[in-house]
């Protein structure tokens, strides 16, 4: 027997009913971007260690062509060290300068990354809503509007001095609410911080969508809390 009745009566399938068989509606796993920002920090500290490896070969090169100063020495390492000691010492510097570069490169591509996504969602979720009065109005859309849309709640807590300094208070922040470690809190909290880069580079991206360049710091003491702090130059 066919759903639509027999020939000449109405039919059962109503247009309400036809509408949710044929769902428009698009729609994301909310951990994504948890899964997403995992895998970024993971393939781009792979690709940040390797154009790391890349410009410091290029830099000896040049310095060994006279093309370039010699870097800065390493700091001395005491006499009453052995030699075998001192080789140690010397090699474990120049890996942590080196683990240094690569961090920054990462929390650098982590950042631009942030910033499109910021700027983007900054434009989509603003469209419709009045103009901002001012920019207190920006930063509380962020804590509200941009922050619901990308982990679910909004800031816990929205501080200023009226100078041009924010503050923003998540104390459960979403990246960071699984993030342990088997070395113990410590190494987990000094892991966590570079997953702070993403959300830093979407302020700072949704910021510079309404003119307002802003430098943006972020800090974790006690995980899976995190503040970020908004500094504004003087006439914005």
């Amino acid at each position: 027997m066919s759903i639509y009745g027999p020939s000449g009566s109405s039919s059962l399938v109503t247009p309400a009913l036809a509408a949710l068989s044929q769902d428009t509606n698009r729609q994301v796993d909310s951990v994504a971007l948890d899964y997403l920002l995992i895998e970024a920090v993971r393939t781009l500290g792979h690709s940040s260690k390797i154009a790391t490896a890349r410009i410091r070969a290029t830099e000896e090169e040049m310095i060994s062509e006279g093309l370039l100063p010699p870097p800065a020495p390493l700091p001395a390492v005491p006499m009453s060290i052995k030699a075998d000691s001192v080789k140690d010492a010397v090699a474990s510097q120049r890996e942590a300068r080196i683990a240094e570069e690569v961090e920054e490169a990462l929390r650098l591509r982590l950042e631009g990354m942030g910033a499109v996504v910021g700027s983007n969602l900054a434009e989509r979720y603003s469209k419709d809503k009045p103009r901002f009065q001012d920019t207190l109005d920006t930063v509380k859309f962020i804590c509200k509007d941009l922050w619901t849309a990308m982990w679910d709640k909004q800031v816990d807590n929205l501080r200023t001095n009226h100078r041009g300094v924010y503050v923003l208070q998540d104390n459960a922040f979403k990246p960071l609410l699984r993030m342990s470690s088997p070395d113990g809190s410590a190494d987990a909290l000094r892991r966590a911080k570079i997953y702070l880069a993403f959300p830093v580079g979407v302020i700072r991206g949704a910021l510079s969508r309404f003119g307002l360049n802003a430098v943006v710091t972020s800090e974790a003491v006690t995980l899976p809390q995190c503040t970020f702090q908004v500094k504004l130059p003087k006439g914005q």
